[in-house]
């Protein structure tokens, strides 16, 4: 009997660290917009906590009905207000941990190699003629903020109508940056953070401000977060460390760091 208590002893011993470590995570669900910056800025957590952080990146809409369907997120960050008001909506945020975190800039991109280039976008930019026979990509219109603000843009433009026809509509604004990159579309909109981390393509034009609502990162721990590993990865992202990531990479930071 002693030889089976210190035996049970021993494995206690070996297996409390990894389950120690285990518990020290964080799963986040944030916007395809977001992957570059984000996978640097979650690197820079786990180097200054030792919280290890399992990001998923997808639509805004497609996270939020995941989070509602039930999977096991801490933390959600939206490309627009009108997912993050689901959520809230929904009950499936901490309303008290919900804050605006980043802004972006609405694009018009070609290919790197495309004759197209300075493009001027204002009242009465004609997207349909400048594609010509061929498609523009754009993220789902219906559900997917970058294709919602796009969709806003043309229509306060005066674009929409002739350009719907020739909409090639991606699941997610990276989906939306791949249709271009690869030539499948000569004209894509994107933001300009997406852009800007893509080689083979070019900014030829950007959307004015006041043609679609403010692009804006709402970010909130949801109902169902650990506490304290939600509370901590929450902080890091309203410091300077942050900051300085999300602007390299051409994000606005909408907060005032607090460290």
């Amino acid at each position: 009997m002693g030889k089976r208590l210190l035996l049970l002893a021993c494995l206690i011993l070996v297996l409390a660290p990894e389950g120690a470590v285990a518990q020290q995570a964080v799963t986040v669900f944030a916007a395809a917009s977001m992957k570059n910056a984000l996978d640097d800025v979650d690197a820079a957590f786990t180097k200054a906590s030792g919280i290890k952080v399992t990001a998923s990146y997808e639509a805004s809409s497609a996270l939020a009905k995941q989070i509602e369907a039930g999977a096991p997120a801490d933390i959600y960050i939206s490309a627009d207000l009108r997912w993050m008001d689901y959520a809230s909506e929904h009950k499936l945020i901490k309303a008290d941990t919900r804050s605006n975190l980043l802004g972006n800039r609405l694009v018009l991109i070609a290919p790197r190699d495309s004759k197209l280039d300075h493009v001027a976008i204002g009242q009465g930019f004609d997207i349909a003629k400048l594609a010509g026979e061929d498609r523009i990509a754009i993220a789902d219109v219906k559900a997917v903020p970058a294709g919602l603000y796009a969709k806003a843009a043309l229509e306060k433009l005066g674009a929409w109508k002739a350009a719907e026809p020739k909409l090639a509509q991606a699941e997610n604004v990276r989906a939306t940056l791949a249709f271009v990159a690869r030539g499948e579309t000569p004209l894509g909109i994107v933001y300009e953070t997406d852009a800007r981390i893509e080689p083979k393509v070019k900014i030829i034009g950007v959307f004015p401000a006041d043609s679609h609502p403010p692009i804006t990162y709402p970010v909130a721990a949801t109902t169902n977060a650990r506490d304290e590993v939600a509370s901590r990865y929450l902080a890091f992202l309203h410091t300077n460390a942050a900051k300085t990531i999300f602007e390299r990479y051409g994000f606005s930071y909408l907060v005032k760091p607090t460290s």
